[in-house]
């Protein structure tokens, strides 16, 4: 089964090496899961400042500039991974090097059969 771990954080909490470190321990994560057949992808987002929110009310698009909800914790970064269950998925995600500063939510994916392949 998939899963995403959607990765939280005060994305002013760390330094610039801090954030490089982390993407470092990310990138040897990835490489792990791939050996072991669980990786399917993952990649860290661009600040809040730079995100665009869409939504369709009355048939008319509102476009507004960065997230729609304004929180302490922001969304950083994803993996999407291969796990028997979720048991399974949850220590991935205790794996994350954000899971120690910030939260990994882990959802399952729902499969849908007329989606495109990977």
């Amino acid at each position: 089964m998939r899963y995403m771990l959607l990765i939280y954080l005060d994305e002013q909490a760390l330094s610039e090496a801090e954030r490089q470190s982390c993407y470092r321990e990310s990138t040897q994560l990835a490489h792990e899961l791939a050996v072991a057949g669980q990786y399917v992808a993952a990649s860290p987002l661009e600040p809040t400042s730079t995100a665009t929110s869409v939504r369709v009310r009355q048939g008319k698009r509102v476009v507004t500039d960065g997230p729609f909800a304004e929180t302490k914790e922001q969304l950083g970064g994803y993996f999407m991974i291969d796990a028997s269950d979720l048991e399974e998925a949850i220590a991935i995600a205790a794996r994350i090097p954000m899971a120690r500063r910030g939260t990994v939510e882990v959802r399952p994916v729902v499969q849908l059969t007329d989606l495109p392949p990977d």
